[in-house]
């Protein structure tokens, strides 16, 4: 089915709209339209076994006993209608329609009809009957074909997407919430199977997969399918949670279609409510919302964090309130399995991020440390850059993460870059922000998809061979290269010593002079020091007392007094006395600098080679030195362009400066 097909047919869903005008606002349109599409396909899928399953009904009537068992086998499904109903015999009786369709809808088997609750299906039925809209409503859509002979299972994915893009420009959420492109996906599920091609190609394998943010399961059903390609008796169990119900409830009637269980589906946060708590899994992929916060859940992510430290899914780190992408990663990393003593088991990740992962966190942050478990448990095996405006939410660049517990030998303790930000074609026409998609090879266009596929495969070839054509796209760094020292470099504080009306001023706002008892008598006396300057601090500090006690008051003691007066009238100067403390040179706050050394260079060479030669007296606080990992992808593939030259320039200027002289001149005439 071509994608003309797919509109086709959306479109003729999104009709509806034209009845619901005046009694709907546009924002509630999707309300109305979504249930109805999943309700007509469901229908359509059952239609061929509707008559043997009101048969079924009919045999067991009056007796005590559970008909699920039979009912399923008798419509060949996970789910089934025991009524005798149709949406077309519901439409043909206008004044019972609300009646009939509620009784329709109740005899759904109890996982299809919680899938039409969480639209919340009868409030919306009620309303419709109550603008006498419901009977027109279900007429429209008993002529929308979507049996499975039509609309294959994989297509009509398209057209639930089609829908709530359309539902979310109208109720001006974000479409990318809900679902990814996709020629995204399957890249994205290229890069996450292919490397097991071999193994999925075995008799009798099974592989579970998992998605914690799965929309409308579009990754799930692409990673069956690729799963499937690869060897099509293979047994694929797919699982996902999803905080959106109209995203969960689509998810959820696919998975019943395709004969899949709908209950590995699971409705809620995934932070919070973990739907697969304890389970493990061997695929685990997901696109979660960008730049997130998670205040909503802090109380118990914090709770996990603290109380069950590495034993739980946060013991990493929690990153910054606002963004909870490393949160998903932490918990889709604990779904890992465990890899034996042969090397068998464990599994593969992918996931979805922005820029903002890579380097967001200063050393020893939340983030940091979650890049630095990461990387030092060696599970990152690639980060790919994708192009920008390629989702429909967002038009910054992404980047794919892929991880692993069970790396090959030539990929341990080792991280690929692999730049794509150039494998992008227009599109024809823009949808939200995205404005570019990656070629699949078909209609005329180049195969991105197949490309970066294979130069993932030969990533590390590629990167050893400075004649590849492609070298420049790829970089092999070990794990500890994105790996620094924070150092702390202090310089001593040097201080002279003055009595001016600046200082002085400062003198008496100063705490620990303003409490004495004789305050204003005190700074009287030191106001016959004006204009004196001092270098060293016993000077100054001898010809105060003198003068305070000449007064006739006495010299207070105390640190806290000590310490107000040397803040106050000393003067910072590059030529002044070194402070001491306990004999040791005192660092000056205002001067103190920060240097990112790299994980495993001695920081006093680099101190002697790089700051010393500049600032002499300057010292590493071994006390404050931090790891910090960050992975500034950009900047390893940046490529330094020159500026044009100026006499080119100038010549385009004045270029164009004639050419608008000469329209001018044509207007004027």
């Amino acid at each position: 089915m071509n994608s003309s097909k797919h509109t086709e047919l959306a479109n003729h869903a999104w009709s509806v709209a034209d009845l619901l005008r005046g009694d709907y606002r546009q924002s509630d349109y999707g309300k109305v339209i979504l249930p109805f599409t999943v309700l007509r396909r469901l229908e359509c899928v059952l239609e061929p076994t509707r008559e043997k399953v009101v048969e079924t009904v009919a045999r067991f009537a009056g007796q005590d006993i559970d008909t699920d068992h039979f009912l399923r086998k008798a419509s060949g499904h996970s789910f089934y209608n025991k009524s005798d109903l149709t949406l077309r015999k519901i439409a043909a009786d206008p004044q019972n329609a609300a009646k009939n369709l509620q009784i329709y809808v109740g005899a759904f088997s109890d996982n299809a009809r919680e899938v039409l609750d969480k639209y919340e299906f009868n409030q919306q039925v009620r309303k419709l009957d109550g603008a006498n809209l419901l009977y027109q409503v279900i007429g429209k859509f008993t002529d929308l074909d979507l049996h499975p002979d039509v609309v294959p299972n994989h297509n009509m994915g398209y057209i639930f997407e089609e829908l709530i893009r359309r539902f979310a420009e109208q109720s001006n959420e974000t479409a990318g919430e809900h679902f990814t492109p996709r020629e995204v996906i399957k890249l994205m599920v290229n890069l996450l199977v292919a490397p097991d091609a071999d193994a999925l190609s075995l008799p009798g394998v099974v592989r579970t997969v998992l998605d914690p943010a799965c929309g409308t399961g579009g990754m799930l059903s692409a990673a069956d399918d690729h799963i499937k390609a690869l060897n099509e008796h293979a047994t694929v169990e797919v699982y996902g949670q999803e905080l959106n119900p109209e995203s969960w409830a689509i998810c959820r009637s696919d998975l019943m279609i395709k004969g899949q269980n709908p209950e590995n589906i699971r409705f809620g946060n995934s932070f919070s409510d973990d739907g697969h708590a304890r389970r493990k899994f061997d695929y685990i992929l997901a696109n979660p919302p960008f730049g997130v916060e998670w205040k909503k859940v802090k109380e118990e992510v914090e709770y996990e964090h603290k109380s069950l430290g590495d034993a739980g899914r946060f013991g990493a780190g929690l990153p910054r309130i606002n963004d909870g992408s490393l949160l998903f990663l932490q918990h889709m990393i604990s779904k890992m399995k465990p890899v034996d003593v042969n090397g068998g088991g464990g599994s593969r990740v992918a996931i979805v991020f922005n820029g903002s992962p890579l380097f967001t966190g200063a050393a020893e942050s939340g983030e940091s440390n979650i890049r630095r478990w990461i990387l030092e448990n060696d599970w990152l095996e690639a980060i790919v850059a994708l192009p920008d405006q390629l989702f429909y939410n967002t038009g910054i660049s992404t980047y794919f993460w892929i991880l692993t517990n069970r790396k090959d030998a030539d990929h341990k303790g080792k991280v690929v870059l692999l730049d794509a930000r150039d494998q992008w074609v227009k599109m024809r026409k823009s949808l939200g922000d995205k404005r570019k998609e990656l070629g699949d090879g078909t209609n005329g266009r180049p195969d991105h998809i197949g490309d970066i596929t294979r130069l993932y495969a030969e990533a590390l070839q590629v990167a050893g061979d400075t004649e590849h054509p492609l070298h420049g796209k790829v970089k092999v760094f070990a794990n500890e290269d994105f790996g620094y020292q924070r150092i702390t470099v202090e310089r001593p504080l040097k201080l002279r010593f003055e009595v001016t009306e600046e200082t002085l001023a400062a003198l008496a706002e100063a705490k620990a002079v303003a409490r004495l008892e004789r305050s204003e008598e005190f700074v009287t006396a030191v106001r016959t020091l004006l204009g004196s300057s001092w270098a060293t601090k016993s000077e100054a500090f001898v010809a105060l007392k003198d003068a305070v006690v000449a007064a006739g008051l006495t010299w207070p003691s105390g640190a806290p007094f000590t310490k107000a007066v040397r803040e106050t009238i000393g003067v910072r100067d590059p030529e002044g006395e070194v402070q001491k403390v306990k004999g040791a040179a005192e660092p000056d706050a205002d001067l103190r600098d920060y240097e990112n050394v790299p994980l495993g260079e001695d920081v006093e060479g680099y101190l002697k080679r790089e700051v010393l030669p500049h600032v002499p007296d300057a010292w590493i606080d071994h006390t404050k030195t931090k790891i910090g990992y960050e992975i500034p992808f950009t900047r390893h593939f940046y490529v330094y362009k020159p500026p044009r030259p100026l006499a080119e320039i100038d010549a385009e200027l004045k270029a164009l400066e004639a050419e608008i002289q000469a329209l001018l001149g044509e207007v004027t005439q």
